[in-house]
């Protein structure tokens, strides 16, 4: 299981103006606002509002694949199955990426299907390694946990004019790591050779996807903050920093 531009807030009741996209680089995501609107980091003055194109038909065979994988892993045990489908998964995430860019295909709908598909994969993936005992129980709620307060978070600066958290290289680096790292810890399960040197990969990527997972968790609450100290125009044009 992945940015330095002040945001001007709107007067309330009035729709939120456009915002600049984030800027590239990790380096710069502590010190950036929330970006207006979700996903892969296009700039959301040229995004459109069509559905069926190519990156988006690719998200929507990924977020297909999730249910497929659960019962691959939780019904018949077929680990070797459940691999192949985090592997297609993977690549697609990849290449919906590329094919936004490369046919100039970037779209409102994708910007919310990618990382809600990036989420759903490693939240499933969790699930059922707990479920298994493939996983301690510690890695599962540290992970879910830092998605659970950046829920809260998003949810919170939308009431006051905010666009969600901008995807940084630092979350997608995170998603990554943890995407190669599941399918290494499912080849683990068993005695043989193989198994002994994909525990020692899959413990590896775990260990650096799951610290850079929570890194940007941090920096997405510093980001957090940093917008509440930001105030916000009331109905009656005196400033709030309190509420939106």
């Amino acid at each position: 299981m992945w940015h330095a531009s002040p945001v001007a807030m709107p007067a309330r009741g009035t729709e939120p103006a456009p915002e600049p996209g984030p800027a590239s680089g990790p380096a710069s995501g502590a010190g950036s606002s929330p970006a207006s609107g979700p996903g892969s980091g296009a700039d959301p003055t040229t995004a459109s509002g069509r559905v069926f194109t190519v990156p988006n038909v690719l998200s929507m065979l990924r977020l297909a694949g999730v249910p497929l994988f659960l019962w691959l892993l939780l019904g018949p045990h077929a680990d070797g199955y459940a691999v192949l489908v985090l592997v297609v998964a993977g690549f697609t995430d990849w290449l919906d990426g590329k094919a936004a860019r490369w046919l100039n295909q970037y779209s409102r709908l994708g910007e919310l299907l990618d990382p809600a598909a990036d989420r759903l994969y490693i939240l499933a993936t969790l699930a059922a390694f707990l479920i298994r005992g493939i996983v301690p129980w510690w890695v599962v709620a540290a992970l879910i946990g830092r998605d659970l307060v950046l829920t809260v978070c998003v949810a919170v600066l939308r009431r006051r004019g905010y666009g969600p958290f901008p995807v940084t290289y630092l979350g997608k680096a995170a998603t990554f790591n943890l995407l190669y790292a599941f399918p290494l810890l499912l080849l683990a399960q068993g005695d043989s050779q193989v198994a002994e040197v994909a525990r020692a990969f899959g413990y590896a990527f775990t260990a650096w996807g799951g610290s850079l997972y929570l890194w940007s968790g941090v920096v997405y609450v510093i980001q957090f903050a940093r917008a509440m100290h930001r105030p916000v125009t009331t109905s009656t044009g005196g400033l709030d920093r309190l509420t939106g």
